[in-house]
């Protein structure tokens, strides 16, 4: 089989969700969010844009409910054995499939948790599962059960991690040389991903951001290339990915000069940051973080030019986007604790001006201060 874990490790997590579920009272609990399985069983797929499920139970059985077009990469890339079909069909119901299949396992009238807040759960796939469920049993909201547990990260998910801020190295490594009067987007956004790819990477879990003068401001992917100008800027928002293990890092790179209000923002990104360094331990939280990022920047006269975050948990993600329920946002309790693996980022748009400027990279969390995982100083880069 194709895992990226050994079967102690696959068994630790197994353990750790069904203690979890046994804290919740629950008596199965239905995953919905690929990277959800993944992690627990390592099964590796793009099938989630239909329906599927993989059922586990408080007694650490589990069993997968999919199409006949993801058996096969079931059993080859993950420890699942028991994986049921449910057949593609004119008025198809998956979810009256699933009813049974629970209906089987004994489990009419228990109480049942659904990740809801995934991208592999749709409106319609929501709507389809509650009508047949609402009245089956006690149906429970558990979508962050198994998002909290994948927080913290095990010695075998950091050096993947590790190894995915190496390949953001080298992408950034590989664009620098293209980036300059007469440089095309294409080239360089080429060189990033070619570099992770060649490199024994993944395709990462949402496209990268480029974008170069006006489009600099956008903090997503558009469609459509640009030649850089003799005087311009550049935004860049990458991911190196490893066995879906994602390190990200971000940066604004001027072309032919560096303004004063670029340089006031950097100077206020690469404050923030620094400041967020002392921060990013444990004894504070996800909230702490935000509330040092606006203070920095609102003393400074740019509230209405910041985000309202400034980050968030990294991991094993799949499309449409590599950002963690956990988020660097006001009010947030989630406390920080070592081992894990956290993007902080600073974006500054002055739309007014049609100024960018962003800063950021990956860290990893200890009992101290936080680690770094990139190699590339958090410097104001001018070409």
């Amino acid at each position: 089989m194709a895992l990226h874990f050994d079967a102690s490790e696959y068994a630790a997590r197994l353990d750790r969700l069904t203690a979890r579920m046994a804290e919740e009272k629950l008596d199965a609990l239905l995953l919905f969010a690929q990277e959800s399985m993944y992690w627990l069983t390592g099964y590796d797929t793009f099938g989630y844009c239909f329906f599927q499920t993989l059922v586990v139970r408080a007694d650490s059985s589990l069993t997968l409910l999919t199409r006949s077009a993801d058996l096969r990469q079931a059993r080859h890339t993950s420890t699942i054995e028991n994986i049921v079909v449910w057949v593609d069909r004119v008025n198809a119901d998956p979810a009256m499939d699933l009813r049974n299949l629970l209906s089987d396992m004994d489990l009419l009238g228990c109480r049942i948790g659904v990740e809801y807040d995934t991208h592999g759960m749709t409106g319609r796939v929501a709507r389809l599962l509650d009508n047949q469920l609402t009245t089956f049993g006690q149906i429970v909201d558990a979508s962050y059960l198994v998002s909290n547990l994948r927080l913290l990260k095990s010695t075998a998910e950091i050096g993947h991690i590790e190894r995915a801020a190496a390949l953001a190295d080298d992408a950034l490594d590989a664009a620098l040389p293209l980036i300059r009067a007469g440089g095309n987007e294409a080239d360089i956004l080429a060189a990033m991903q070619g570099t992770i790819l060649a490199g024994g990477g993944d395709y990462p879990a949402n496209e990268f951001i480029i974008g170069s003068g006006a489009d600099a401001l956008l903090c997503r992917y558009k469609s459509g290339r640009r030649t850089l100008s003799e005087k311009d800027q550049l935004t860049l928002e990458w991911a190196g990915v490893d066995a879906h293990y994602h390190a990200a890092m971000m940066r604004t790179i001027l072309i032919g000069e560096a303004t004063t209000r670029h340089r006031e923002l950097y100077a206020a990104c690469e404050a923030t940051i620094r400041e967020i360094e002392a921060v990013l331990r444990p004894g504070n939280t996800f909230g702490d973080v935000f509330d040092t990022h606006a203070r920095i920047m609102d003393e400074r006269g740019l509230t209405r030019h910041r985000l309202n975050a400034c980050g968030y948990s990294l991991g094993a993600r799949f499309s449409p986007s590599w950002m963690e329920h956990q988020m660097f946002h006001a009010g947030n309790p989630q406390e920080i604790l070592p081992d894990m693996s956290l993007f902080v980022h600073m974006i500054v748009m002055d739309s007014e001006r049609e100024t960018a400027m962003t800063l950021g990279h990956t860290y990893l969390t200890t009992e101290e201060a936080p680690r770094a995982l990139s190699r590339h100083p958090l410097e104001l880069l001018v070409r």
